[in-house]
């Protein structure tokens, strides 16, 4: 009840719903997404899964998760990948960290389960590749890992075009070329004889015209599986993503795709993409475009705009899995940071052995590797036996 000089003033209950539901909108955007392909070898292939659980059971604590396996020389490189990564992903993150936290941890967890993927499968002495463009989306944070040359973009809702990957191709890519050559790799054309050089810039021996992949056994461990990563964070007013094969990217630019997606559903837009893609240059290999938007209410708009939260695409792991160590007891001291295997005190090696800093650091300072992680990553750089009597034990 209320009398003449009270000054409070009611709030119809349809009001208060309605606010609580835009405060619930802008926590967790709506996501829609769709694909298309058009197939010539069968060696592309998709993962999309958008009700994972940070915490197992709650049933709000959701992301979702979308990859692009494009693979060469088989398929088994792709589908191999596509059925591990993700598992290989989320054991690199510990557990009960809050949601900020397992944010933050993603972009190296992303880089060991990448290094861990490939090393599980080279183990079983397959000889195909595939590119990979992972994505994960929580909240309005989108994660991407990238080896290779499928690409993913973002158009927020304020316009303009983000990068979200990196183009991993001998032909375009100096600095890349720079690092195999500096590893032990051979940059060159293929040679018909007679001094004939045709084709791309590819890596010898193996021929691969990619720098970064996973998979490869045959080409050289300098071709390597560490991506390159970038984290943004989307206003309230949600953004599109276009992840696709580099079937679409050779015929058509980000601007002309995301023009295809014009007042379209992601998976017409999808289907649009490729179909303008094959149209100019013809189904030369498979081509495959996943699209994706989130979005709210444009009355619960704020007109923020994309922050970009990290972004690193070195090949050294030492300089990968060492951001902000230890961050929340990343790794634990007696766990091998890319495999996940518990390593006996003394046998574990810190990923900064045969560095600067070795003898600058302590005992317990990580992450550590343990014996198989480290050749690998030795391999990776060109370092193979060089650090037997450079290692920083605990």
């Amino acid at each position: 009840m209320s009398t003449k000089g009270d000054h409070h003033h009611t709030v119809p209950l349809s009001v208060l719903l309605k606010r609580e539901s835009a405060n619930e909108k802008i926590d967790s955007p709506e996501l829609v997404h769709g694909q298309f392909n058009q197939s010539k070898k069968g060696e592309d292939f998709t993962f999309v899964k958008t009700d994972c659980q940070r915490v197992m059971g709650d049933g709000v604590s959701t992301f979702s998760v979308f990859g692009l396996f494009d693979g060469h020389n088989g398929p088994a490189a792709a589908i191999y990948t596509k059925e591990n990564l993700l598992n290989n992903v989320l054991a690199a993150i510990p557990p009960d960290l809050n949601r900020d936290e397992w944010v933050a941890a993603l972009p190296r967890a992303m880089v060991a389960g990448f290094v861990k993927t490939d090393k599980d499968f080279q183990e079983r002495a397959r000889k195909s590749g595939t590119t990979v463009t992972f994505v994960i989306v929580e909240g309005w944070v989108v994660s991407v890992a990238s080896v290779g040359d499928s690409r993913c973009i973002l158009e927020p809702a304020e316009g303009g075009v983000y990068y979200l990957s990196a183009d991993h191709r001998l032909e375009i890519n100096e600095e890349e070329r720079d690092r195999v050559t500096a590893s032990g790799g051979e940059v060159g054309r293929l040679n018909t004889g007679g001094g004939t050089e045709i084709g791309p810039l590819r890596c010898w021996p193996g021929g691969l015209c990619l720098s970064r992949s996973i998979g490869d056994l045959d080409v050289g461990e300098y071709i390597v599986p560490v991506p390159y990563v970038k984290q943004v964070k989307l206003s309230s007013a949600g953004g599109r993503l276009i992840i696709s094969s580099d079937g679409v990217w050779d015929a058509i630019s980000a601007e002309e795709a995301l023009d295809c997606c014009r007042g379209l559903p992601p998976e017409p837009s999808a289907e649009h993409i490729v179909k303008e893609a094959v149209g100019k240059k013809g189904i030369r290999d498979d081509t495959t475009c996943s699209d994706s938007s989130s979005n709210i209410e444009k009355e619960y708009a704020e007109p923020d705009l994309v922050e970009e939260l990290f972004e690193e695409g070195s090949a050294m792991l030492s300089e990968r899995l060492d951001t902000k160590y230890p961050l929340c007891n990343m790794f634990k001291l007696f766990m091998c940071a890319v495999c996940q295997v518990e390593v006996k005190p003394g046998e574990g090696v810190s990923i900064h052995a045969g560095t600067a800093n070795c003898r600058k650091l302590r005992p317990w300072d990580g992450p550590f590797l343990c014996a198989s992680c480290q050749e690998k990553k030795d391999a990776m750089e060109g370092k193979r036996g060089y650090l037997l009597t450079h290692t920083c034990e605990f």
